[in-house]
């Protein structure tokens, strides 16, 4: 009898774009600039990541009082609110933005949005750094009321005032499968909301779940390789899960245990957006 373990690799993995450029940031920033750097947040959502950059001489910090007068520090790639950049500028630190372009493209939309007088419904998660980065943007240029929505039920609580017109902005690591009947609902009670462009969806997560689809039709067990911090990881397990697979979401080889892979022909492996090669 063949008692052979397939171990087949989802395309895309890995890190997306806009994190291999963050990275790649730091790198280049140590390498010119020297340590200590400072980086306003974990610069990805990735325990191996931040470790490897902390020992070459980044120092990563939640807030800019822990940075001193006079330094150098990194914005991550979820983006920062404006607060966040004046401080710096009064503190006099010498900025460098990581931030991912799309993330920019997003601050840009609801910033207009907010001086069009237009109230704001952000679809995404609660907490999230690129979720409070885009907030402030909004309320920064004189956003009228934000609508924080993670659901189909938030949408229905929604006390938009009367006469006064609508938007919606979309986190840039909710995937669109998660986003679509969360917009329809919108679109459904809010008939002339108006939504991002198209070029605004950042499309990394998508085609990750896609892939993972794939693999979960075909496999008896799926890994997702990545941190439990990092939202898009989670929402890889997650989207295994209904496709009625087993899976499991680990930070290295380490977690792995033996008896998940009894009885196992085909074991699917990907990785988050945020988790190197």
């Amino acid at each position: 009898m063949d008692d052979t373990l397939h171990v087949v690799l989802a395309n895309p993995r890995g890190f997306c774009a806009g994190v291999e450029r963050a990275v790649l940031f730091v790198e280049r920033a140590l390498q010119l600039l020297g340590a200590p750097l400072y980086v306003r947040h974990h610069i990805v959502h990735n325990r191996h990541v931040v470790q490897a950059l902390a020992a070459r001489g980044a120092v990563f910090v939640d807030e800019l009082h822990e940075v001193p007068d006079g330094a150098t520090v990194m914005f991550s790639a979820h983006g920062v609110s404006p607060a966040v950049q004046r401080e710096a500028e009064r503190r006099g630190l010498t900025v460098l933005d990581a931030t991912c372009p799309l993330v920019a493209k997003v601050h840009l939309e609801v910033t207009r949005h907010a001086r069009d007088g237009r109230e704001l419904v952000l679809i995404g998660h609660a907490g999230h750094a690129e979720v409070i980065g885009i907030s402030g943007h909004y309320e920064a240029n004189g956003g009228r009321r934000l609508h924080l929505v993670q659901s189909l039920q938030d949408v229905h609580a929604i006390a938009a005032a009367d006469g006064v017109q609508i938007a919606y902005a979309i986190q840039t690591t909710f995937s669109i499968d998660e986003a679509a009947p969360i917009v329809a609902a919108l679109q459904r009670r809010f008939v002339h909301i108006l939504g991002p462009r198209h070029d605004d969806i950042c499309y990394a997560t998508q085609n990750r779940q896609n892939a993972v689809k794939q693999l979960a039709a075909h496999c008896d067990l799926v890994l997702v390789v990545g941190s439990p911090a990092s939202a898009n990881s989670r929402r890889l397990q997650e989207t295994a899960e209904r496709a009625g697979c087993t899976a499991y979401l680990v930070d290295g080889a380490a977690e792995l245990q033996r008896g998940w892979f009894d009885g196992c022909r085909r074991v699917g492996l990907t990785s988050g957006a945020s988790t190197p090669d």
